[in-house]
């Protein structure tokens, strides 16, 4: 099954019809041929004027590092609410339209009929549920692509992780200061490190809770460094846990061995991680204690903000329920049969059928060849741009030799022009990697959320756990009710399912299922239950 794509048509009687024109571009964009503003705007005024489509007003947003917002997005947002005639849009592509969910879900809730030029696509809410769908695909694939942009600073991150220098803001204990060799790196904190380093001899004896660990370090006026509250046990679970005080330091999934001097020593950690774990406990008869609950560390109590923990009752029943750190809480108790009835509604929410599935890998493959052609096209014409300068140099280089100009200007001139090639061919290594993976990842990802649930239902209690906390955050349990957000790039997919749903139930009379996840306006965290 493959989504139709739309023409655009005109009124049927023949009258033109007003529109509004919406053009994004940000400061690199503009640095690359054809991304400038004038020539987004030229495209898409021949576009109304071929369609019958009388421009209205145009919108424009230029984004730099020191320009955050969209003004031009939010006045023409106003504009369409002021003028109820103007019901068209046209806008390049999805990327150029949508930055985050709150846009797509405003632009639906005005009933356009928006033309995505470049993709030769009419989207209106006369369109079928597939093509609604598959522009929700579209949209998750776009936030997915905007999010990769982010890679070159992880790279820099990770570059920072192999020369063993921490590459974030300092943990508590620890702060940010400027190294002997010029590099951002951490130190421990002078007021805070000794503290640290106590409650680890403490609680590395054996003889001390989590609990008591929390009032030996309030005790000893352990904060946090800028509000000045005392830090609650879940801070001081994750300090003992945290690899980073003993100098060597867990990023992006491997351990590095750090060049900062260490709070603790790694023969204290380790010993610290072996009580954490009740390793040697005749109670756990050799499984670990947390890896028996699914749901620890992932929700907060909806009463007082506390971390729901886990209880083994009558030695195989699993309750959880409030810490009541904050005072008493009216949370009750709750069986985890019941927190996982919850969180399986929760992932199904993000599933669709295989059919669905073959032909929007399809779609996506399809709507990827004009990315593809542009990527291409940008190859060849900076190859003849580094062949133009290569032969520049010749010629240079033989009038040098004929003494037509002397070697200190062939020098100079030919590492200017090298350089310019260098860069030349960084950006050929970036438009052939560009996009060759990410269709790919798109496409694992819709994988993954399709089978979730599944997945969640036949998995151990810590597969659960790794799963909820790739897919889902902020999960809160109030009165029952379980209340959470999919991170990115599901809350994007939840949304065009929901909307898929909706549809088709408008389609056969039939009610919409999961009727309370579809998402309002300021927020994606949503009731499940």
């Amino acid at each position: 099954m493959t989504p139709k794509r739309l023409n655009s048509n005109p009124d049927p009687n023949g009258q033109v019809r007003l529109a509004v024109v919406y053009a994004r571009v940000s400061s690199k964009d503009q640095e690359r041929e054809g991304f400038s503003m004038p020539a987004q705007l030229n495209l898409l005024r021949d576009y109304g004027l071929h369609n019958k489509l009388k421009v209205a007003q145009e919108f424009e947003d230029v984004e730099t590092a020191k320009k955050a917002g969209r003004n031009g997005f939010g006045q023409m947002i106003s504009f369409l609410k002021k003028n109820s005639a103007c019901r068209v849009l046209i806008v390049e592509k999805t990327d150029r339209l949508y930055r985050n969910i709150k846009d797509w879900v405003t632009m639906d809730e005005l009933g356009l009929e928006i033309h995505f030029v470049k993709e030769n696509v009419v989207l209106s809410s006369d369109s079928r549920s597939s093509e609604k769908f598959m522009h929700g695909i579209k949209v998750l694939m776009a936030k997915n692509y905007i999010d990769n942009l982010s890679e070159e600073t992880r790279k820099g991150m990770l570059e920072k992780a192999r020369q063993g220098i921490w590459p974030s803001y300092a943990p508590l204990g620890f702060l940010n200061v400027l190294g002997t060799n010029g590099k951002r790196t951490i130190v421990p904190d002078p007021n805070l490190a000794p503290i640290i380093k106590y409650l680890y001899e403490q609680y590395s004896t054996g003889k001390y809770s989590l609990k008591d660990v929390v009032s030996i370090a309030r005790a000893n006026g352990f904060t946090y460094r800028k509000s000045g509250d005392p830090v609650p046990i879940s801070t001081i679970h994750k300090i003992l846990r945290n690899r980073i005080y003993s100098g060597d330091f867990d990023f992006g999934g491997i351990t590095y061995h750090g060049t900062y001097e260490s709070i603790v020593s790694r023969e204290l950690w380790e010993q610290v991680q072996i009580v954490l774990d009740g390793r040697g406990s005749k109670k756990t008869q050799g499984i670990r204690v947390k890896d028996q609950f699914a749901f620890r560390g992932l929700i907060n109590c909806g009463h007082c903000g506390c971390a729901l923990v886990g209880e083994i009752k009558k030695g195989r029943y699993i309750y959880y329920h409030c810490t009541g750190y904050k005072g008493k809480c009216p949370e009750r108790y709750t069986r985890e049969e019941v927190l996982e009835k919850k969180f399986m509604e929760l992932l199904k929410g993000i599933s669709f059928s295989d059919e669905v599935l073959t032909w929007v890998t399809q779609a996506l493959r399809m709507s990827h060849s004009d990315q593809k052609k542009f990527h291409d096209d940008a190859v060849i014409r900076l190859r003849r741009e580094h062949k133009c300068i290569q032969d520049r140099i010749d010629r240079m280089y033989m009038d040098k030799l004929d003494g037509r100009i002397d070697a200190d200007f062939f020098d100079r001139q030919a590492a200017e022009w090298r350089t310019v090639q260098v860069h030349i061919l960084q950006s050929i290594e970036t438009h052939l990697t560009a996009n060759q993976s990410y269709i790919e990842e798109g496409i694992k990802l819709l994988e993954l959320a399709r089978r979730a649930h599944e997945l969640f239902e036949n998995q151990p209690a810590n597969e659960k756990r790794k799963l909820l906390d790739f897919v889902v955050s902020n999960s809160i349990w109030k009165n029952g009710e379980l209340m959470a957000e999919y991170r990115q790039p599901f809350d994007v997919l939840a949304i065009a399912v929901a909307s898929d749903q909706r549809t088709k139930s408008l389609e056969s009379g039939r009610p919409v299922e999961n009727e309370n996840w579809l998402p309002g306006q300021d927020s994606n965290l949503q009731p499940f239950g």
